[in-house]
C-alpha cells in the first residue's frame, strides 16, 4: 500500500467495504503487520483474539485477519459476534497479545472496520498503530518475516467467550439488587449486544421487550439502536414500560429513555453517576467529558464540588486524559462512557447496569433524575464534505466562526472539527439564547457546505 493517507483513523481502520482500506488484501497485509508489532519474543506461542458484530462483511473480513495472523506465526482465538469491550476484556483475561474487534460502530452496515486493544485491554497508542502501518508498507520486510512451514499459527473457535463475558458484567451487579418485574424495552440496534444484553437483564429479574435484535447482516444500525432513539421511545410508551436502553452495533455506547420517552445521553449518565461513585471510593480526581460536553453537565458537577476535565472527541482520548488525571470515570455525550474501576474502555451494557444500580440503591425510577443538569442549549449540525480542507484555508467559515463567537461572549462557546470517524464536519454551537445558538449552527454549517459541502 503507498497511499500517503493514514490507515488509522481515531477509532481504528474504517471505511466502505470493498473499497480501501477495507479490502480483503488490505486486512491480510494488516493481520501480518500486526503480527510483527505483537510478536515479541519466540519462547513462547503468541495469541490474538478475535471478534466481530453482526455485518456480512465481517465473516471475509475475519478470514482474512486471521489468514494474516497466522501465516505469520501467530494463533488465533475466534469468537464471532460479541461487544466491543467484550473482546477487551477476553484480551486481558486470557492473557493475549492483543484483541481485534471487527466493527465500524453505529455506521450502516457497507462500512466496516478494525480497532485493536494490546494485552492489558487497553486501545492502542498512536505509536502502536503507526508501527503497524510502517510494516503494512513494507512488502519486503514483511515476506522477510515470514515462518517457516512448522511454525505457522493455528485458529480455533472460543465455545463459552459470550458465557465468560456476561458472567463478568453480572460481577457487576450486586447481590442484593434485583430487577424483578421492572419492565425494560431494549434497542440491540440488530448488532452485537442482541444475545447477550436481553440475557443478563433477564436472569437479574427484568422484564425485557426486546427490539433491534433480529440481524441479517445489512440490518445493523438501520433506523434503529443509541443513535435513532425513536423506535426505543416508542415501544417503551406503547408498551407501558419504565425505561428503554439502546446500543449501538458494536454495545459500546448506550442511551436511555424513562417511562415518559424522555431521552438519557452520555452527560445524563457522568451526572447521575457521579456522585455515587464518589461515595463508593471508584470515581478518582473527577469525571473526564469532552469538547462535546453541556457546559450544565460541568456547572452541575462544580456545584457537587466535583472537578470536570474535558478531552478530545474519541473515548480513547477520554480514557488518556482520565489516567492523566487520575479520574476513574468519564465519557462522552453519545454514550461511550468508561469506568476505570472496572473496564478498560466503553461498555454500554456496562454502563446500563452501573445506571440500574443507582435505581436500585435509591429506589427510584429512571425519571426521578429527569432535569437534575440544567443544560444549555446546544445545536449540532453535520455537513457531508468531499475533503478536510483545514477551516484556517476557509475564509468564509473563519468569518462566521469569528462573528457567532463574538455575538456569543460570555454566554457560548462554539466548536468546529471534523469526524474521525466519517467524512464529515460536525458543528457545536452552545450558549444560553436558544435562537442565536441555532441561527450561528445553521450559518456556520451552510458557510463550510457552500466551500466544501459534499455533491
Amino acid at each position: 500500500m503507498q497511499s500517503k493517507q493514514r490507515l488509522f483513523g481515531t477509532d481504528g481502520i474504517r471505511g466502505t467495504v470493498n473499497l480501501e482500506p477495507m479490502s480483503v488484501d488490505t486486512i491480510l497485509r494488516v493481520g501480518r503487520a500486526a503480527a510483527c508489532v505483537f510478536r515479541r519474543s519466540n519462547q513462547r506461542r503468541h495469541s490474538i483474539v478475535i471478534g466481530k458484530d453482526t455485518r456480512l462483511s465481517g465473516y471475509m473480513f475475519e478470514t482474512a485477519l486471521a489468514s494474516g495472523l497466522c501465516s505469520m506465526g501467530l494463533d488465533v482465538i475466534l469468537v464471532g459476534p460479541i461487544p466491543t469491550p467484550g473482546i477487551a476484556f477476553l484480551t486481558a483475561a486470557m492473557r493475549c497479545d492483543a484483541g481485534v474487534v471487527i466493527s465500524a460502530s453505529h455506521n450502516p452496515y457497507n462500512d466496516n472496520g478494525i480497532k485493536f486493544f494490546g494485552p492489558d485491554g487497553f486501545k492502542l497508542p498512536d505509536s502502536m498503530e503507526e508501527a503497524i502501518e510502517k510494516w503494512v508498507s513494507s512488502e519486503t520486510e514483511l515476506n522477510n518475516q515470514r515462518p517457516s512451514a512448522d511454525q505457522v499459527g493455528k485458529a480455533r473457535r472460543l465455545e463459552d467467550a459470550s458465557g465468560r463475558y456476561i458472567t463478568y458484567l453480572k460481577q457487576n451487579f450486586k447481590r442484593e439488587y434485583s430487577l424483578d418485574g421492572l419492565k425494560i424495552v431494549l434497542d440491540c440496534a440488530h448488532g452485537a449486544t442482541y444475545k447477550i444484553a436481553p440475557t443478563i437483564l433477564t436472569e437479574l429479574g427484568a422484564w425485557v421487550t426486546t427490539i433491534g435484535a433480529k440481524p441479517n447482516g445489512k440490518n445493523i444500525n438501520l433506523n434503529t439502536g443509541a443513535t435513532y432513539p425513536a423506535r426505543l421511545i416508542q415501544k417503551v410508551i406503547e408498551t407501558g414500560s419504565s425505561m428503554g436502553i439502546a446500543f449501538d452495533g458494536d454495545g459500546d455506547r448506550v442511551v436511555f429513555c424513562d417511562e415518559k420517552g424522555r431521552i438519557y445521553d452520555g452527560d445524563d449518565l457522568l451526572g447521575i453517576l457521579a456522585q455515587p461513585l464518589r461515595e463508593q471510593g471508584e470515581l478518582g480526581s473527577g469525571v473526564v467529558g469532552t469538547v462535546m460536553s453541556n457546559f450544565g453537565l460541568e456547572n452541575y458537577l462544580a456545584q457537587l464540588g466535583i472537578s470536570f476535565y474535558r478531552a478530545p472527541v474519541g473515548d480513547r482520548y477520554v480514557v488518556e486524559k482520565m489516567k492523566e488525571v487520575g479520574s476513574l470515570f468519564g465519557g462522552e455525550p453519545s454514550g461511550h462512557v468508561v469506568s476505570l474501576y472496572r473496564s478498560t474502555t466503553g461498555d454500554g451494557i456496562l454502563s446500563a447496569l452501573l445506571l440500574l444500580s443507582q435505581l436500585c440503591r435509591v429506589g427510584k425510577p429512571l425519571a426521578h433524575f429527569f432535569g437534575m443538569i440544567e443544560r444549555y442549549p446546544q445545536e449540532i449540525r453535520n455537513i457531508a464534505v468531499r475533503e478536510r480542507l483545514a477551516f484556517e484555508k476557509m475564509p468564509k467559515v473563519l468569518r462566521s466562526i469569528a462573528h457567532a463567537e463574538k455575538s456569543l461572549v460570555g454566554m457560548g462557546r462554539v466548536l468546529v472539527r471534523y469526524s474521525g470517524t466519517e467524512t464529515k464536519a460536525r458543528v457545536m454551537v452552545e450558549g444560553k439564547n436558544e435562537q442565536l445558538v441555532k441561527k450561528w449552527a445553521d450559518e456556520i454549517a451552510t458557510a463550510i457546505a457552500s466551500e466544501i459541502g459534499a455533491s
